[in-house]
């Protein structure tokens, strides 16, 4: 890669591109592919929203122009020339990942829809000649060596035709963004730029890197675009929408570690600094219809960065959702003093660590059992869950926790939880999660709180019923008792007497009274009815009467 300081976004780019060309040297081809198939459509997308906004200051150039020619015609007129030059620059680009594509796929390739590469559908991601081929050449003269005049040529016009020294900053990035200085090779060795950036790579890899050079074409278009629009006069803001933005490490922190995020004017002027002002807001209406806003209670009025952001840091300790917002001041061209509102959240978790026992991950038929679904960073609005032998809702079960319940279908068959989040408009799934289906166990029978023992008769005839209690188990689940028989030996001959319910009636209530101390009391046929209307048999109940 080239000498000089880089951005951060192409020390990433660059990054990736030596792990992944590593991966590819060690044959791990399918997972590189993949990688450098995601830095393509990430690349993809960072150029349409170049594209995007590039096309927005041009509108803004023709304006400016229609509104006062006189002032901003001139400049209208360099940017219109700086997107020739920039267009020039990035179609040749385009030509040669195109060239290279088809004669590697073939002239009726799937890997070009028109003049867009559509990576996914690319055969021969991993030849590595006709890049070379087509870039470098077996004596060193082909394509990429054009490439490189033309990069010097656009950045030679842009720094010495277009800024003429009126800017340094902006003549330093240009310089370092689309720098073709020599680099250097493992062994140390000087490279040229054509080699050190573009020589020997699989096809898959060449395209991403002429991508990214695409990338920094627009990238110092945009960069001299801006200063063009600065020039028509320093107090202009140089977007037609401007938008306060709040950027965060992430939106999910654990519980005890900090939150932090910057929050700024996305196009606001560096020489002068915004006030950002954090607590709560109303909005005013004025006389002519507009709406400012003020701050109301207590506040706090952020410190603000060599970059002109405010940090924002918040320790973190409750969990949930936090949300914070406030005002960005900024002075207009005027003199006076707009106001931009912003609000933002961000979730806080507790730490933890999670235990799955394989061996208890069960669902129970004919119940609903509650689910927990979170997945750290999404809310609850961006989860799906699916599940097979069976069926998965949104829906609380009472007393317990969890925004799904789930109600398997088949005993004897695994049940799969599958759970996917919205990320971006983009569907991410996550390993299916399997429990067994089981029964519900049997619940016991008590008379008189007892499965077993002794009990005077007086309690025992006092006893409303039979009832059925499921035990040790971790669902409050109600058992139905729909009949049972008391039994009792009475000089030498059994008497029964049976219930159609759980409650004694009254001929079973004159057996037991009619029981001597010693004698034995049965509750036997017992039969209760789960919340499943599954019928079940239970142990009988034999008590001695004290």
């Amino acid at each position: 890669m080239a000498h000089g300081k880089e951005t951060p976004r192409q020390k990433m780019i660059g990054m990736m591109y030596l792990i992944l060309t590593a991966m590819l040297a060690l044959n791990v081809s399918k997972e590189a592919v993949d990688a450098f198939a995601k830095v393509e459509k990430g690349l993809e997308k960072t150029l349409a929203n170049y594209q995007k906004k590039n096309n927005e200051i041009y509108k803004e150039f023709d304006r400016a122009a229609a509104e006062n020619e006189a002032k901003a015609g001139e400049w209208r007129t360099k940017a219109y020339n700086v997107k020739q030059r920039a267009d020039e620059v990035f179609d040749y680009i385009q030509d040669l990942k195109i060239e290279i594509i088809r004669t590697a796929d073939g002239e009726d390739t799937d890997g070009l829809d028109g003049r867009r590469v559509v990576i996914d559908s690319v055969k021969k991601y991993d030849e590595n000649n006709v890049p070379s081929e087509i870039l470098i050449g077996a004596n060193h003269d082909q394509k990429a060596y054009a490439l490189r005049a033309l990069i010097d040529s656009y950045r030679s016009f842009l720094v010495e035709d277009i800024i003429e020294g009126k800017n340094i900053a902006v003549e330093e990035s240009i310089s370092e963004t689309l720098s073709t200085e020599p680099g250097k090779a493992p062994d140390g060795s000087v490279e040229h730029w054509e080699e050190n950036t573009l020589a020997e790579l699989p096809l898959i890899a060449a395209i991403v890197m002429l991508s990214k050079l695409q990338v920094d074409v627009r990238n110092s278009e945009t960069d001299v675009l801006m200063f063009l629009n600065d020039q028509i006069t320093a107090g202009d803001f140089k977007f037609t929408d401007i938008e306060s933005t709040v950027l965060a490490d992430a939106s999910y922190v654990m519980s005890g570690n900090t939150y932090e995020s910057e929050i700024f004017i996305a196009a606001s002027d560096t020489t002068k600094k915004p006030e950002i002002l954090v607590g709560d807001y109303r909005p005013v209406t004025n006389a002519d219809g507009s709406t400012t806003y003020q701050m109301v209670g207590d506040y706090q009025t952020l410190e603000i960065n060599e970059r002109g952001r405010g940090v924002f840091r918040q320790r973190t300790s409750s969990i949930g959702t936090k949300t914070y917002k406030g005002l960005i001041k900024l002075q207009a061209p005027d003199g006076s003093e707009v106001a931009y509102p912003f609000e933002e959240s961000y979730i806080v978790g507790k730490p933890n660590v999670i235990v799955s026992p394989t061996a208890m991950n069960v669902l129970y038929k004919g119940i609903k059992n509650p689910i927990d679904i979170s997945v750290p960073g999404y809310g609850s609005s961006q989860i799906r869950a699916n599940m097979t032998n069976g069926t998965i809702k949104r829906g609380s079960v009472e007393g317990y926790r969890g925004e799904w319940y789930a109600e398997p279908q088949e005993l004897g068959r695994t049940a799969a939880v599958n759970v996917s989040v919205n990320a971006d408009g983009e569907r991410i799934p996550f390993p299916p999660y399997e429990f067994r289906v089981e029964r519900i166990p049997d619940p016991i029978a008590q008379f008189a709180g007892m499965t077993e023992g002794s009990v005077s008769k007086d309690i025992a005839a006092a006893q409303p019923g039979v009832f059925a209690v499921l035990e040790n188990f971790l669902f409050d689940l109600e058992y139905n008792i729909t009949q049972f028989t008391v039994s009792i030996n009475q000089r030498g001959f059994d008497r029964n007497e049976s219930s159609n319910s759980a409650r004694l009636t009254n001929a079973q209530r004159e057996l037991i009274r009619g029981l001597n101390r010693g004698q034995k009391l049965n509750i036997i046929n017992i039969r209760a009815i789960g919340p499943d209307d599954s019928e079940r048999r239970l142990p009988p109940i034999i008590l001695t009467i004290k």
